[in-house]
């Protein structure tokens, strides 16, 4: 397997922490609770794969963490 770069860990942690954030931020006023319920899963899972990986330096994961409900 191919070493991975500090740039490609750099734009995973960034997509991790768009799911956190939307996470955080609450269910949209126009977004149904059906589809809150769905994106939450989606983010939630994501979060929950890219807490597996290995490459992890020194980023905090902590907010993945809580985002994630870990």
């Amino acid at each position: 397997m191919n070493e991975i770069t500090a740039e490609q860990i750099a734009k995973h942690y960034s997509a991790a922490m768009d799911s956190v954030n939307l996470i955080n931020a609450g269910q949209p006023e126009d977004m149904t609770d059906a589809d809150w319920a769905d994106t939450l899963k989606r983010n939630r899972d994501h979060l929950v794969i890219m807490l597996a990986k290995d490459y992890w330096t020194n980023e905090n994961l902590t907010p993945l963490q809580q985002a994630a409900g870990e």
